[in-house]
């Protein structure tokens, strides 16, 4: 029989849909809430959240600090496929920016049911995420971004085409997600632009990016290329099946490369990261780039300066200092 905090749950989860958002960001929320529950179930006898309280969440999130990871799951059949004890990092502890997540899930799921009024008082209302120094983006230098599309072999197709994206997404700043869904009719080859189509965004607004002159270059190459060996609508296809390519698989084959040249804790999203940095760098306006990143408001992007040492900054403001200026125009 099903308990009402499922139901509930299930409420939440069907609005979700209706919004619009995104599969991972709806499985995000699946996974958390579940666990909550199955918290909620055992330790404090709960099966119905307008039974939930401030202080069950605050002992809730006590526990995650406590327990290892991987310890709990929300139900015992997904050990079948999720095999927690086959994992190196089983009963290690969780991340705050893990529980943090946890938090913010829940507190969106607490937020619907206090809007819709399922529930008197909303538990979630003083509940505040963890504090948690922020970690600085990897980031890769000339030399090593160099030497990584170097290492790629050219005469085969899957690393041309690799290849080309890499380039692709640290010039235009878009998520690899984003990148993989292209179809030849969002690039305007003339205008060098790439229309990113709502559906296909995190934000589910569409955008436009722009690349350079050079990648244009790239660009043109590649569709010659790809055009001999594969008929598709997508820029970048598998050739066995001229469709588009998982992201699990570009992230395996993104890891190899990275291997033999030596490059640890670089991924596909440490290049959009670049991207941000290299912009800001260069003298590009906070207001510019969160339109490019697609990012919700410009609060969101103005994280990307928390990326810039002191090196950065030195860098930038010897660029830009103001004395320097005014003895130039004299």
């Amino acid at each position: 029989m099903l308990t009402k905090i499922f139901l509930q749950m299930e409420d939440f989860l069907s609005y979700c849909q209706s919004k619009g958002l995104s599969q991972k960001t709806i499985f995000s929320y699946d996974q958390t809430l579940k666990l909550f529950a199955k918290y909620l179930e055992v330790e404090q006898g709960i099966t119905d959240a307008t039974l939930v309280t401030e202080q069950v969440i605050r002992e809730y999130i006590m526990s995650l600090q406590e327990r290892g990871k991987y310890t709990v799951v929300s139900k015992d059949d997904t050990k079948k496929w999720n095999n927690p004890d086959a994992r190196t990092d089983k009963g290690k502890p969780i991340t705050k920016s893990t529980i943090n997540n946890y938090i913010r899930n829940i507190k969106v799921f607490f937020n619907f049911l206090d809007e819709y009024d399922m529930i008197r008082k909303n538990p979630v209302k003083k509940i505040k995420q963890l504090r948690n120094p922020r970690k600085a983006k990897d980031f890769i230098n000339d030399r090593d971004f160099n030497n990584l599309i170097k290492c790629l072999d050219l005469s085969k197709y899957s690393e041309y085409r690799d290849y080309t994206i890499i380039q692709v997404i640290i010039d235009t700043g878009m998520r690899l997600g984003e990148c993989l869904l292209l179809q030849m009719q969002d690039i305007d080859i003339n205008e060098r632009c790439i229309v990113l189509k709502a559906e296909n965004t995190k934000g589910k607004a569409e955008r436009v990016v722009f690349y350079s002159s050079e990648m244009g270059v790239l660009m043109r190459r590649w569709i010659q290329f790809k055009d001999r060996y594969v008929e598709s609508e997508y820029l970048f296809p598998s050739k066995t099946y001229k469709t588009k390519i998982r992201v699990s698989n570009f992230e395996k084959n993104f890891r190899m490369y990275c291997s033999r040249v030596g490059l640890k804790d670089v991924t596909p999203h440490t290049l959009r990261n670049n991207f941000a940095k290299r912009f800001l760098m260069a003298g590009g306006d906070i207001y510019t780039l969160s339109r490019i990143l697609g990012h919700s408001s410009v609060t969101v992007t103005e994280k990307a300066y928390l990326d810039l040492t002191d090196k950065d900054i030195k860098k930038n403001y010897q660029r830009y200092s103001p004395l320097a200026q005014l003895k130039k125009n004299k």
